[in-house]
C-alpha cells in the first residue's frame, strides 16, 4: 500500500496546472493525504473518480484545509481534534482558532488509523510560538490516544525541522521560525511516544528537503527544509518497504512524501 502526503499550497492551482492529475497518474497512490488544500470540495470542478475525497476545509475561504484521497474505504472518517482533547488546551489566539481552519483528518482503518495534519506555522516573528506550544501537545495526545487503540500513521506538514540534518542552512537558522527549541521540542515529544520518522529508518544524509523558498533559485539550489513527514507507530516498523521524498514532483513550494507498507 502506498501511502502519500502532499502540501498542495492550494488544491485548484496544482489542478488547474495539471500538476495533480500528472502525480495521480504517475505516482497512483492507495492513500493521499493532503495539507494546504485552500478549498472547499465543492471548488473543484473535477472529481477524481478512483477515490474517495474526505475533505476537512477551514471556515474561512481560500486557507488552510486537510483531506484525504483513498482507494480503500475507512471504517470511519473523523474531522478536526476531538473536543474533549482541543477543550484542554489554549487553541485559539489573536490570528486565529486553529480548531476552525481544517487542520486535522483521520481516517480508520482495520489495520491502522491514518491522519494528516497542517500543523500552525510560527510566524516569522515567533508570535505563534504560544501556539505551537498548546498544539503540539493536543495533536500527539489524540494520535497517542488512537494509538493505545491500533496503530497510526500520521503525515503532514509539521513546519518545523527536526535536527541539522533537516534544512540546508541550521546554523544561519537556529532559533528562527522552523528551527526553535520550542518547536523541535515538540517533535521530540512525538519520538517519547514512541512514533517514528520513517524516512529516517532508511536515510541519514543531509540534502533531503520537502519545502524551498520561493527566493533566490532555492529549489533549484536545494537550499531547504524537511518539514514534511510520515509518522509511524513503532509497531508498524517491520511493515514499511520504503519510506520517499519526491522532489521531482513540481506544483507547489512543497513536494510529496510517501511510505510503501505491505499489508
Amino acid at each position: 500500500m502506498k501511502i502519500y502526503s502532499w502540501n498542495v499550497n492550494g488544491i485548484r492551482a496544482v489542478h488547474k496546472k495539471g500538476d495533480l492529475q500528472a502525480f495521480l497518474e504517475k505516482h497512483d497512490p492507495d492513500i493521499l493525504c493532503l495539507q494546504e488544500t485552500k478549498a472547499h470540495k465543492d471548488q473543484l470542478e473535477v472529481d477524481f473518480s478512483q477515490y474517495e475525497e474526505y475533505w476537512c476545509s477551514a471556515e474561512k475561504k481560500g486557507y488552510s484545509g486537510t483531506a484525504i484521497f483513498t482507494k480503500k474505504s475507512p471504517i470511519e472518517v473523523y474531522f478536526g481534534l476531538p473536543e474533549e482533547i482541543a477543550s484542554k488546551y489554549a487553541l485559539a489566539d489573536s490570528y486565529g482558532d486553529t480548531t476552525k481552519e481544517g487542520r486535522v483528518t483521520v481516517a480508520e482503518f482495520e489495520e491502522f488509523y491514518v491522519a494528516t495534519v497542517y500543523t500552525p506555522n510560527a510566524k516569522d516573528d515567533l508570535s505563534r510560538i504560544p501556539m505551537r506550544q498548546a498544539w503540539d501537545p493536543a495533536f500527539l495526545e489524540y494520535m497517542d490516544t488512537l494509538q493505545q487503540e491500533k496503530p497510526v500513521i500520521f503525515c503532514g506538514d509539521f513546519n518545523v525541522a527536526h535536527t541539522e540534518l533537516d534544512l540546508a542552512r541550521p546554523k544561519d537558522n537556529k532559533g528562527k521560525k522552523g528551527f526553535t527549541d520550542e518547536e523541535r521540542s515538540g517533535f521530540d515529544a512525538m519520538v517519547e511516544k514512541k512514533f517514528v520518522d520513517s524516512f529516517r529508518l532508511f536515510n541519514q544524509e543531509s540534502g533531503n528537503y520537502t519545502w524551498w523558498s520561493h527566493f533566490g533559485n532555492a529549489r533549484e539550489r536545494n537550499v531547504g527544509w524537511r518539514i514534511d513527514y510520515v509518522m509511524i507507530s513503532k509497531d508498524l516498523i517491520p511493515l514499511v518497504k520504503s519510506a520517499r521524498i519526491h522532489a521531482d514532483v513540481f506544483g507547489s513550494d512543497h513536494c510529496p512524501v510517501s511510505i510503501d507498507i505491505s499489508l
